[in-house]
């Protein structure tokens, strides 16, 4: 007989003290594997080496100094993450171009991304290579407008060049935690929903239902087509159920 496919629950955009993130990796994993997710992308920040928003060492990220110990440490979990909790990790990189104008500005979420690859050539060199390495390309929190966005974060470009831009990213974030992206929909461009994991609240918010495999190679091949997307809101349970608990 023939069965649907469950659909997975994704969070395809998330960090690690790798880069900005507050949690370490194995934290990162424990957190989603005992909050039900069925794939967790782990996309620490590959940012230029002029990158005018990084004022120390610490917050370079991912480079081609750390990039194989990083991919070996995510290897190690992911044995650990599917054992522990049926969890599906996989390795990313966010491609980070940042730029004091926001028009210039603009960050790339490479699922599935086993290779370093640098931003230092510009965005579309970065993104071509990505795609040829087999990862998944999202484009990142498009913003429209500065105004309320943090500094680093006013990632303007892929709004502006949306038809330039657009054919060499598989997916667009229509969501980005509670951040709806409406342009995103109005073009009627391949949407997700991510939740660009940096803290504990950035748990909960919009997340992708994939209707696939679970499988590395099948989750990256899924985005990379044309086929639908979904998505659903992950909430926190209520404070009178958790003390019923």
């Amino acid at each position: 007989m023939h069965r649907k496919v469950e659909p997975l629950l994704c969070e395809l955009h998330a960090h690690t003290t790798w880069s900005d993130g507050a949690l370490s990796l194995t934290e990162l994993v424990d957190l989603y594997g005992r909050n039900g997710f069925d794939v967790l992308s782990v996309t620490d920040h590959v940012n230029r080496t002029d990158d005018p928003w990084c004022t120390s060492t610490l917050q370079r990220g991912v480079h081609q100094g750390n990039h194989a110990a990083y991919l070996a440490a995510i290897d190690a979990e992911a044995e650990r993450a599917l054992h522990e909790y049926g969890l599906l990790l996989l390795p990313g990189i966010e491609l980070t171009f940042n730029d004091l104008d926001p028009f210039l500005a603009a960050h790339a979420v490479a699922v599935g991304c086993r290779a370093f690859v640098s931003v230092d050539d510009g965005l579309e060199a970065a993104l071509e290579h990505a795609r040829s390495e087999g990862a998944a390309l999202i484009a990142a929190h498009p913003f429209r407008a500065r105004r309320g966005v943090v500094s680093s974060r006013a990632t303007m470009r892929f709004d502006r060049e949306w038809r330039e831009l657009g054919p060499l990213v598989d997916r667009w974030e229509l969501f980005n935690r509670y951040d709806l992206f409406a342009s995103v929909a109005r073009r009627g461009l391949p949407a997700v929903a991510n939740g660009d994991f940096h803290r504990l609240e950035h748990l909960h918010g919009w997340k992708t239902l994939l209707p696939c495999a679970k499988d590395a190679s099948a989750v990256t091949e899924y985005l990379r087509s044309t086929r639908p997307t979904f998505i659903t809101r992950v909430d926190a349970a209520p404070a009178d159920v958790l003390r019923a608990a």
